[in-house]
């Protein structure tokens, strides 16, 4: 009978350490998920709907960010703890005292006034060790200048390229604060079926060859310095609304290029972009679906002209193109300030002791 007891004995310690052990596991496991260990399809889901946007800081030091001078010379108070009370991005601080150097984290250097020779680099300056040198510009790669003479200097880019340390695209999307149905009628008011802002015309532009193609399809009413048609800023919007279509052509072919003729004249002006600049492939990956118009999409501008004519005069298909404003509203891009905060944003996660070996190459690539 003892032996019996002692058994049964054994049996419920052996069943208790087992439902001990599946427990632990149990724990275990909620805490990886928890933490964020667990990686998986769940994980992949959560990291591709975060926006670069997103102001998340990783670490807990200040970072200094000392901007060498003013892009274009338009100076900017930097008072106050800038980051935190305008953008809601903490430990970040901007400074543009030369006599900052020696603590600087970060140092920018705007691309454009060192090509014309306004600006140098303090290449006589012994460089901490870590500091970071940041290249910025904005400008296409055709407009940028010999970059030959800044190998191996820079280990940051801030441009619009995707594929940049600091992305800074002109314009981008965020969701509206309340989605609803699209009530309006977009096609109230239009008086014009094509308009175009233009001021550098250059006759050997693509998007000068192609206009004149369109003209000789559909009438196009144009605007700007090239036809002494200058527009005040107060009147630009309103007057791209009164048009079905707008010529959102960049002066420039260049991967990723995409300004504010798309973001700001054409999505805020209330017309369909017609776009001419980059690759299709590079206009969805930021711009939303179904709301432009590329002219790489047809077989000739003679084919594009009849498309449009007749797509204005389908009033249903014509809406469609303004659906994508239930669920987004555009944002554009235009304090220097906040584009320098976004460093703070990306500080911690950029590689630490990457340089540019050929910068030229990397503005230049497709």
């Amino acid at each position: 009978m003892e032996k019996i007891m002692e058994g049964l004995n054994i049996k419920k310690t052996l069943h208790s350490v087992k439902k001990y052990i599946v427990l632990s596991f149990l724990c275990l496991l909620l805490l990886c998920i928890y933490t964020g260990y667990l990686s998986g399809p769940q994980a992949l889901t959560t990291m591709n709907h975060t926006n670069f946007w997103n102001h998340s800081v990783s670490g807990s030091r200040n970072v200094t960010i000392l901007l060498w001078y003013w892009p274009f010379g338009y100076v900017t108070s930097l008072q106050g703890d800038v980051c935190w009370d305008l953008y809601h991005i903490p430990r970040c601080r901007l400074v543009d005292q030369h006599s900052m150097f020696s603590s600087a984290d970060v140092v920018v250097f705007h691309n454009r006034e060192l090509i014309q020779g306004i600006q140098k680099l303090p290449l006589d300056l012994p460089r901490p060790q870590g500091q970071r040198w940041a290249w910025l510009s904005l400008e296409s790669p055709a407009n940028n200048g010999n970059l030959q003479q800044y190998a191996n200097i820079f280990n940051m880019t801030m441009t619009y390229r995707r594929n940049a340390d600091i992305i800074l695209p002109y314009g981008m999307l965020v969701p509206q604060e309340t989605e609803g149905q699209l009530v309006e009628d977009v096609t109230q008011n239009k008086s014009s079926l094509v308009c175009w802002v233009v001021s550098n015309y250059q006759s050997h532009h693509r998007r000068s060859q192609v206009y004149h193609e369109l003209l000789s399809v559909v009438p196009v009413k144009v605007y700007g310095k090239w036809t002494n048609t200058n527009l005040p800023s107060s009147d630009l919007l309103p007057t791209i609304s009164r048009c079905y279509f707008y010529l959102a052509f960049e002066n420039s072919v260049a991967k990723d290029y995409i300004t504010e003729k798309l973001w700001w004249n054409a999505y805020q002006g209330g017309a369909v972009p017609v776009v001419l600049g980059p690759s299709v492939s590079d206009y969805k990956a930021v711009a939303p679906p179904n709301s432009f118009i590329h002219v790489d999409d047809f077989a000739s501008v003679k084919d594009l002209g009849r498309y449009l004519v007749e797509l204005a005069k389908d009033k249903k298909r014509y809406s469609e193109y303004f659906t994508w404003r239930q669920h987004w509203k555009v944002k554009r891009l235009v304090e220097w300030r906040e584009r320098l905060c976004k460093i703070c944003v990306h500080y911690d996660s950029l590689p630490q002791h990457r340089v540019y070996s050929n910068l030229m190459d990397w503005v230049n690539a497709n």
